[in-house]
């Protein structure tokens, strides 16, 4: 595909098919929900505790990347400035993520919280995002957690082929963590590495760097890995990280991607794990699709994916 979209369309198509058991960390009950089940991507029924939306639609992590994605079908011109408009437009005022803000706000004040948001749910990335957009602040990106908003937002802007530098200004619109920053990048020069049709580009990256003093914290995490490799994958994301923050979705990311073959099993096996699933499979997708190409994407579950067709679209 053209810019190697098909590298996002990999991370696309694992979220959507990850998407309804997003946030499952009880693993008795998603146990249940899989049970008898060898795939048990794009569930008709959602499971997520927290928030439903339809099958085949993407999570609030891929959904910015969409954003990034039609700012850059629109044209090459003033992308920063209007990618800022554009997530205004789908997740501020009057869309449907910020009509759930107020339910999302209530969920963080509830002990026992048992209601399920009808809608899409809105990332606290984001949220400080459009609050710096609208004071017109020169930086937007988000301060409180450290997740993997930036990473998906700049994906699509990544595979345009603009430099680290240029990359560093998308990321910090939605995040100015710098851990996110930094493992944001990360991911991207293990992309790039993959796209190069390098062998093994997770070692590569940690030979590459392992003497670079911005990522030596993440070469060392490489390295934690790779010691508990033998470990089956839910066992290691249980000790590595099952939740949405960094190091632990990438740690987790790396452990899935070392112990499977190909596409499908790496998104099946990350799905079972539970958690935060999604941040995960938006790397470990767009990680098989760089290494292996667009063949290694199932059709079927392609055809299962509502954005699929607009990046397909773009070939």
């Amino acid at each position: 595909m053209k810019n190697n979209l098909h590298v996002f369309l990999g991370a696309t198509v694992a979220d959507a098919a990850a998407r309804p058991l997003h946030w499952v960390y009880d693993q008795k009950k998603l146990l249940t929900y899989i049970k008898g089940k060898n795939d048990f991507t794009f569930l008709k029924k959602n499971r997520s505790p927290f928030y439903n939306i339809k099958t085949g639609k993407v999570s609030g992590y891929n959904d910015v990347g969409q954003v990034m994605f039609k700012t850059l079908i629109e044209g090459h011109d003033n992308i920063e400035q209007r990618f800022k408009k554009n997530i205004l437009k789908n997740f501020g005022p009057g869309s449907k993520y910020w009509k759930n803000l107020k339910l999302r706000k209530k969920y963080k004040k509830v002990r026992n919280w048992r209601s399920l948001i009808q809608g899409p749910w809105i990332h606290q990335n984001i949220i400080e995002s459009i609050k710096n957009i609208r004071s017109n602040k020169k930086i937007t990106g988000g301060a409180k957690v450290n997740e993997s908003d930036g990473y998906c937002a700049a994906l699509p802007y990544f595979l345009y082929g603009h430099s680290h530098k240029e990359i560093e200004k998308i990321i910090k619109t939605v995040t100015v963590s710098k851990i996110s920053i930094k493992y944001a990048l990360s991911k991207y020069h293990i992309l790039d590495l993959a796209l190069k049709g390098v062998k093994n580009p997770i070692s590569e990256f940690e030979k590459k760097f392992n003497k670079s003093s911005y990522f030596k914290s993440v070469t060392k995490e490489i390295r934690k890995v790779k010691k508990m490799r033998s470990s089956s994958h839910s066992k290691a994301v249980k000790k590595l990280g099952m939740a949405c923050s960094y190091p632990g979705t990438f740690n987790s990311s790396i452990h899935s991607i070392l112990n499977s073959k190909n596409y499908k099993s790496a998104v099946i096996k990350t799905i079972k794990a539970g958690g935060c699933n999604c941040s995960r499979v938006n790397f470990i997708g767009a990680y098989f699709a760089a290494l292996k190409g667009y063949k290694s994407i199932p059709k079927s579950w392609i055809k299962k994916t509502d954005a699929a067709y607009r990046i397909l679209r773009q070939n």
